[in-house]
């Protein structure tokens, strides 16, 4: 018993040995949950409050639940094979697999996977020959698991209009598919085991009697539907009920797009009355500089359970901070600072490059396999293998070579343009017949796959014959404009960074041009019109190569903020630290966005062990064009005591040039305009017709006056102070802004 206990701090020790009760959790980053976990599991079965078939954990992913049995089988003899730990989605197929009959399934039902699910519903649109472009596939897959996470079925779906009531009526006959084939998709898993438990007493009071224990990991990822299946295990917190302990972080919710609720924490709180609240503060990864910065910034969020990390490690290094000119400078000092580290003896394995947006890989991966860094892309794509930029690259691998069959068959019907598999059946049985690529068999055919294909054909000779003078970029923005690739994914409710990444594709083609050279060397002849975009295909090609590190290989981890979290590093990079990319533009529009990007924030430092890098750039391509931001707020929440800059801070940019309106309280008064009028505007050929003092409008932050600017021509920028408090005044490029005289 007292081994058990060892080592375990005031805290933790707390948690384990609560008497059974409903309680609350709230364990910061590295403040060794996984342990208090598994070690009250063990406490409960070890001191009789339970068998071990009386616990049910939760966990958020399988080898969570891998890592929980292989502990608990260490700590103490038990058989772990038959006890009721794992996912939510695990753990539901394993009720229905037991009441399949009650559950309305057949013994051998199969589960779709989110691959399978949509392939599924692509199929039913066939079927039924509904229009996929009004009603695309992806789209629909999110409204149906979106109804389901709600534990909504068709008929209790509130339609308002005829759009929705369309999509009601799609969603009733996907269900009705999926029962006859007998399969069932993850959502489903889950609604259906709630189903059951609520409608059939004896089996909700069988399992209600069972579990006296249940304990759930990351409970702040929790959905309304998986709270209220807990909470139906758990008789609603009655008397006689099961004790819920529930474990979680309110301050790394970054999961609100996939569902989770945050506000489950309180709703627990109220609704099972808990009376014990403990707070894990105590960190075993971080030194006290990097938790110290992380206090700082979550701080500055609201409706906060409320906690402060702190470490007896001491304060360890303070947090670099670097100003790049350009995002390229800011990959080429990273991969050096690398580069320096493993001089130094650190391993590559401890070294992580973060970034918020997947589409900011593209200029770190070139680093890294330009300087011969081993490296590898966690829990993704890397930038040219992903299914966006493939596609993109074969429409202009067709410009470049019409022979190409790869690349015809990649894209001939994507976006969907009505070629279906007998159209290319027929295709290919004349390619045959004729020895020619397919690109040229298309004259040889006739009838109705003659036209479709003949379309498809066309719109290649257009592209060509559009982009035959236009430089690179321009040439693959055009392309991913006039090829529908654009307009397809944004349609996509989740297709935004599937559009970043189209638009990083453009950077690359722009610095790519640059890279090259301007023009012919001396002497030397012009280039052919096809032939910088046979190298940039080449280029894209040998980027997309094998050069990413073998399974096993010691190198450097790269991935998003979101893959990073529940990982941990001895070194960490946090790149592309700017106002619109991070925190991400689109925060400042969703209610409670902006707090979803802080402790998103929060969740890349506190993945650091000893030194933290934070990092970026002065401006940064963004479709093929330079865009300048403002360094993030978020740099600005860090005390100065807590960083080193390794560059002079610009105080042009940054974020906070003024009192921020956050700093003020509620009830305060706002601050009073400055009494003295604006300067009289002194026109400028150089800022395009705009002058110092002019009022303007910008569709985004509304109207406001220019104050600043610098530069002339194509590089010209302003500095605007807007009339909302919440825009502040901004330095916009002008070729880029789309700025407006005020009416």
């Amino acid at each position: 018993m007292s081994q058990l206990l060892d080592n375990l701090n005031p805290e933790q020790l707390a948690a384990v040995t609560l008497p059974p009760q409903h309680a609350l959790i709230l364990a910061g980053a590295g403040s060794g949950k996984t342990r208090v976990l598994t070690t009250r599991i063990a406490w409960l079965i070890q001191n009789g409050f339970c068998s071990a078939q009386g616990i049910l954990a939760v966990t958020f992913t399988n080898k969570a639940a891998k890592e929980m049995l292989t502990r608990l089988s260490a700590m103490f003899p038990i058989n772990t094979r038959g006890m009721w730990i794992g996912t939510f989605h695990g753990l539901c197929n394993r009720f229905l697999r037991a009441h399949h009959r009650d559950a309305g399934l057949p013994q051998l039902f199969q589960i779709l996977d989110s691959g399978d699910q949509l392939a599924a519903i692509k199929r039913l649109l066939k079927t039924l020959n509904i229009d996929d472009e009004k009603f695309p596939p992806r789209d629909l897959q999110h409204f149906i698991n979106g109804q389901k996470e709600a534990g909504l079925r068709p008929a209790a779906v509130e339609a308002w209009d005829d759009y929705t009531r369309r999509r009601v009526e799609l969603y009733m006959e996907y269900e009705a598919q999926c029962q006859r084939e007998a399969v069932v998709d993850f959502p489903e898993l889950l609604l259906r085991s709630y189903e059951l438990l609520e409608r059939n007493e004896p089996i909700r009071r069988h399992y209600q009697a069972r579990f006296r224990h249940i304990l759930v990991d990351e409970f702040q990822d929790t959905n309304r539907l998986q709270y209220k299946w807990l909470s139906l295990l758990a008789d609603g917190g009655s008397e006689g009920g099961a004790s819920l302990f529930c474990v979680g972080d309110d301050d790394q919710s970054i999961y609100r797009f996939r569902g989770a609720e945050i506000g489950n924490m309180r709703d627990f709180e109220r609704d099972f009355r808990v009376q014990r609240v403990i707070r894990l503060e105590q960190n075993y990864r971080s030194h006290g500089n990097i938790l110290d910065a992380a206090n700082a910034l979550i701080g500055h969020n609201t409706k906060r359970l409320g906690k402060s990390l702190w470490t007896d490690r001491g304060p360890g290094e303070p947090i670099r901070v670097y100003e790049a000119f350009t995002d390229s400078d800011e990959a080429r000092w990273i991969v050096e600072e690398i580069q320096s580290l493993v001089r130094e003896g650190t391993s590559r394995a401890d070294i992580a490059l973060l970034y918020r947006s997947n589409a900011q890989s593209r200029v770190l991966e070139h680093q890294l396999f330009s300087s011969g860094v081993a490296y590898r892309v966690y829990g993704g794509l890397r930038f040219f293998e992903r299914q966006e930029v493939k596609h993109a690259l074969a429409y202009l691998r067709l410009i470049a070579n019409p022979d190409d069959d790869t690349a015809f068959t990649r894209v001939v019907n994507f976006p969907t343009r009505g070629i279906g598999a007998r159209s290319l059946e027929a295709l290919q049985d004349a390619a045959r017949v004729w020895n020619t690529p397919l690109y040229q068999t298309v004259p040889h055919l006739s009838g109705k796959p003659a036209a479709a294909l003949g379309q498809f054909v066309a719109l290649i000779e257009r592209l060509r014959l559009e982009t035959r003078d236009l430089p690179l970029h321009e040439m693959v923005d055009h392309v991913i404009e006039m090829s529908g690739l654009r307009a397809h994914y944004q349609l996509e409710k989740e297709g935004q960074e599937r559009l970043e990444n189209l638009d990083e594709l453009i950077n690359a083609a722009a610095n790519f041009s640059a890279e090259v050279g301007a023009g012919p060397a001396p002497g030397e002849p012009a280039p052919e019109a096809g032939s910088v975009l046979a190298e940039f295909l080449a280029h894209a090609s040998l980027e997309a190569g094998d050069h990413q590190a073998d399974a096993g290989a010691e190198a450097v981890q790269l991935m998003t903020v979101h893959a990073a979290k529940g990982l941990e590093f001895d070194v960490v990079f946090l790149s592309g630290l700017e106002e619109e990319l991070f925190p991400h533009g689109n925060s400042t529009q969703e209610a409670d966005g902006l707090e979803e990007e802080r402790r998103l924030m929060y969740v890349a430092v506190t993945r650091a062990r000893q030194r933290l890098y934070l990092s970026f750039a002065q401006s940064r391509m963004l479709h093929g064009q330079v865009r300048y931001n403002l360094r993030s707020r978020f740099l600005e929440e860090i005390p100065e005591p807590l960083t080193k800059w390794l560059t002079p801070p610009n105080p042009r940019r940054s974020y906070v040039s003024e009192p921020s309106p956050r700093h003020y309280s509620q009830g305060a008064a706002k601050p009073a305009a400055p009494s003295m009028p604006p300067p009289p505007p002194q026109r400028s050929r150089d800022l395009g017709g705009f002058a110092i003092g002019q009022a303007v409008t910008h569709a985004r932050f509304g109207d406001g006056v220019i104050i600043a600017a610098e530069g002339s021509g194509g590089d010209a920028r302003v500095q605007v102070k807007f009339a909302d408090a919440g825009a502040g005044s901004k330095w916009l490029m002008l070729a880029v802004a789309k700025l407006t005289p005020a009416s």
